[in-house]
């Protein structure tokens, strides 16, 4: 990959002098978080939606007005899939935008990153599709990542028969293991979903040895800082691999301490995510103690986007809360209506 004009020569440098692993040593185990729900997925999606257009599904993307813009309905997806069962998966979005064909205006696109197999998706997704339509009474595209681990499994549609006549929705499927035979070239690419779908590789090529984990995270991390991406969406990327590629403590704060020696400015505040400062800051004061920090921030930016900006109160309880009450408080997040059903009884 070239180098922009405007790097500094001393982060090049510094990049090129990273401290490598030593190979001999004992490999580490390691293991992706399985909880999947509302992961940072969401975020990049939706601060780099066409984006992930071009690269998962070129051809639907060839057919949207850009110029006409775009808008997230978080809201309206929520009210249409609260009761449904919720699988395994990692993000859903919903998007409305403009067609370029048709005399259809508005298409409203929905997007659900499938974290693993699971018997009754396709099923899952026909139900969204139909209540989505209904809600709307307009043209939908229902689209899926498939991010599990088994190559055989792609569910594109859901058909059923009754008194002879046959009723199928069909939705796009993109497979990220589609693309294990060019990881190299994904790190190439200027498209933010490539290095999203390398770190996805990466972690499960490394499932089983945090050195070379360690060594694929600081890679993807140096070209974060060389790809000219705006602030908002390197933030977004970071939390995504920094989510995706897991590493034990030891190896973390050795990650951390490599981040930090890289060039103050290209560095863009990448550690300041509310969650790792946490557990970071926890760490000093005893490693317990740090992951409820964490888990009260990352639960306090669930809350927000759910809700909108907190209430002091609400703060205050999580800054409060014991590890119990913050995993009380979390589980009732997708469900409440409010706040006050949220922490009722704290």
């Amino acid at each position: 990959m070239q180098q922009p004009d405007d790097e500094p020569d001393d982060l090049h440098d510094l990049l090129a002098d990273a401290p490598s692993v030593d190979p001999s040593a004992p490999p580490n185990t390691v293991e992706a978080s399985s909880d999947d729900y509302d992961s940072p997925w969401k975020d990049v999606i939706q601060h780099a939606f066409p984006e992930f257009m071009a690269f998962y599904f070129p051809d639907a993307a060839r057919r949207i007005d850009w110029a006409a813009g775009h808008e997230f309905l978080e809201t309206e997806l929520r009210q249409v899939v609260r009761d449904a069962e919720l699988g395994r998966r990692h993000a859903d979005v919903l998007v409305r935008v403009t067609s370029l064909m048709g005399q259809t205006e508005h298409v409203y696109v929905h997007v659900e990153v499938q974290g693993g197999r699971e018997s009754d998706f396709a099923r899952r997704m026909f139900v969204y599709h139909y209540r989505l339509f209904d809600r709307f009474d307009a043209p939908v595209a229902s689209l899926a990542v498939l991010a599990d681990d088994d190559p055989q499994w792609r569910p594109e549609r859901f058909t059923f028969e009754a008194l002879g006549l046959a009723h199928t929705v069909q939705f796009g499927v993109a497979k990220l293991l589609d693309h294990e035979h060019r990881l190299e070239q994904l790190q190439e690419d200027d498209n933010p979903f490539a290095l999203v779908t390398a770190a996805h590789l990466l972690t499960r090529r490394t499932r089983h040895d945090a050195w070379q984990r360690y060594e694929a995270k600081l890679r993807l991390i140096r070209l974060l800082y060389r790809q000219g991406w705006e602030r908002q969406q390197v933030l977004d990327l970071f939390a995504v691999l920094d989510w995706m590629m897991s590493l034990p403590t030891a190896l973390q704060q050795r990650l951390w301490q490599d981040v930090d020696e890289m060039d103050q400015e290209k560095r863009m505040a990448y550690v300041t995510t509310w969650e790792q400062r946490g557990i970071e800051k926890g760490l000093e004061k005893g490693l317990e103690q740090g992951q409820i920090l964490g888990q009260a921030a990352l639960l306090e930016r669930l809350l927000t986007r759910r809700f909108g900006p907190l209430p002091e109160e609400f703060r205050a309880s999580l800054a409060a809360g014991s590890r119990e009450q913050l995993q009380l408080w979390g589980d009732r997040v997708l469900d409440a209506a409010s706040l006050s059903e949220v922490f009722g009884g704290h």
